[in-house]
């Protein structure tokens, strides 16, 4: 037996919007009438008419996840499809927002079902009429139950619908707060349409307070001007732009990539101080200028026609999707070291067998404690390094001797080079340790900073004057301000 089920939409509000066909196609119908709520003004007019109708409330009850109810529903009407033909009815238009119908369409194009969809009028006209709001100027339509916050164009008129009780409602205000004033004017629609219709404006924070919801509320968000949306990407995006065009900044303008260079290293030490400091309104100001810097190279790309911030964009996202199997795929691992050797693997397939050197790859322009951490990383990973840390020591101490040898049998620049081979090898040992020599001596610095500035404080207190102590003096001076910053 063919199972067949007709759809049929109830309209928005009263039983005077039913169109007479739909109305003849109800009226006529022998037997139980589903429908998914009794929620609704058409089936308490209908009821009286003498119609009966097998409702689903109480299968919302039954589930913690409405896509569960949504199945469930669908499985009864299709088994009950196998007796009869069935007259199932939805609020408003079969077509809008109405997951039972999607999924007995998935259902009729397996070949499970046959559907006959009747419409009914959608909500929407009436709540552009009573909204007074043209669709054309841009308008969005969301799923209150379902719905993330960057889905929402707050640009665009905005309507969330099924926002039928006050823990709904709390999500959306919650959602929409992220990025909107607590008293932004917001509208409850409710029963539009209809004798019963009611439109109230309140600020946002009361979405959820004293407001009688049902199943025919939505919320209506009017657009919101661009200057209240600064914390989007798009404003910056268009902020940079606006700085490289023809009316902008004279400085923005003459920038190129290669002049931005210093910029970008000056922006990325200064967030690493304020991680160092834990600042936490410093690190949002430098993580700005670092980004920055990313859109103004991106800018200049699209200028010149090379390259947008989209790619920029798409190609990291790409890239972590790629290179986190684990996360995006169905590939299994379970320690941060597996992760490290898969990620290896993957970057070494989309670079291919082109670099004829393990050590390519490393960028010359890097500091040198931390270019001399990457070669040796590098090189760890064709077997050249050592497992245990005895031999790094006893090639530190080599490279110490042979420094203190070249000070009295070595030219200057032989000199500098065994120094070099000296930091080299504590790197390498910095690197055994897990300790990144880069940060250690950034964070010496600071250190030996505060408590010189500490000593000059203590000095310059003292009515002294500086240079006119003696080198015994000045380190009494500088184990006092060492102990004063460690609270002794």
């Amino acid at each position: 037996m063919n199972k067949q089920i007709t759809i049929i939409g109830l309209g928005a509000a009263d039983i005077d919007q039913l169109p007479l066909g739909v109305y003849r196609i109800l009226t006529k119908h022998e037997g139980t009438v589903y429908t998914r709520t009794l929620d609704h003004p058409v089936i308490e007019s209908l009821q009286q008419e003498g119609l009966t109708f097998e409702a689903f409330d109480s299968t919302y009850e039954s589930y913690d996840q409405f896509e569960d109810v949504y199945e469930v529903i669908v499985d009864r009407l299709l088994e009950q499809a196998t007796h009869e033909a069935v007259l199932y009815t939805v609020p408003g238009h079969p077509m809008l927002a109405e997951r039972t119908v999607q999924l007995l369409l998935q259902k009729q194009e397996q070949g499970e079902v046959t559907l006959n969809i009747q419409g009914g009028q959608s909500y929407l006209d009436a709540l552009f009429t009573s909204l007074k709001i043209d669709p054309i100027e841009g308008f969005q339509f969301l799923d209150a139950t379902s719905f993330t916050r960057n889905m929402i164009e707050h640009r665009q008129h905005t309507v969330f619908c099924q926002v039928y009780d006050e823990l709904i409602a709390s999500h959306v205000k919650v959602e929409l707060m992220e990025d909107l004033p607590h008293d932004f004017p917001v509208y409850i629609a409710d029963a539009v349409g209809s004798s019963q219709e009611t439109i109230k404006e309140v600020p946002l924070y009361e979405l959820d307070r004293s407001v009688e919801l049902s199943n025919l509320t939505s919320v209506y968000i009017p657009p919101v001007p661009e200057e209240r949306l600064n914390h989007k990407f798009f404003r910056l995006r268009d902020v940079i732009a606006t700085l490289r065009g023809p009316e902008g900044c004279p400085w923005d303008r003459k920038q190129t990539n290669e002049s931005l260079r210093p910029y970008l290293i000056e922006e990325a030490y200064e967030l690493l101080q304020a991680i160092e400091d834990e600042d936490d309104e410093g690190m949002v100001e430098e993580l700005g200028d670092v980004l920055l810097q990313v859109m103004l190279h991106s800018q200049i790309g699209e200028d010149e026609g090379f390259f947008t911030i989209d790619d920029v964009i798409v190609t990291i996202t790409d890239k972590m999707i790629r290179r986190h199997p684990h996360v995006f795929g169905n590939h299994q691992l379970e320690t941060a070291e597996e992760v490290v050797g898969t990620w290896d693997e993957i970057k070494q397939q989309e670079k291919g067998d082109t670099r004829p050197s393990a050590l390519d790859g490393v960028v010359k322009a890097l500091p040198g404690l931390l270019r001399a951490q990457e070669l040796q990383k590098k090189a760890k990973k064709v077997g050249f390094d050592w497992d245990d840390p005895a031999p790094m020591w006893e090639k530190v101490q080599e490279e110490i001797e042979e420094f203190k040898m070249s000070l009295t049998t070595e030219a200057e620049d032989e000199q500098e080079l065994e120094l070099g081979d000296v930091l080299f090898a504590l790197v390498n040992v910095a690197r055994y340790y897990k300790v990144n020599p880069e940060l250690a001596i950034q964070r010496t610095n600071d250190k030996f900073e505060r408590r010189f500035r500490e000593m000059e404080d203590m000095i310059t207190a003292e009515n002294i004057d500086m240079k006119s102590l003696l080198l015994e003096q000045l380190d009494q001076y500088w184990e006092r301000a060492k102990r004063k910053e460690k609270g002794e």
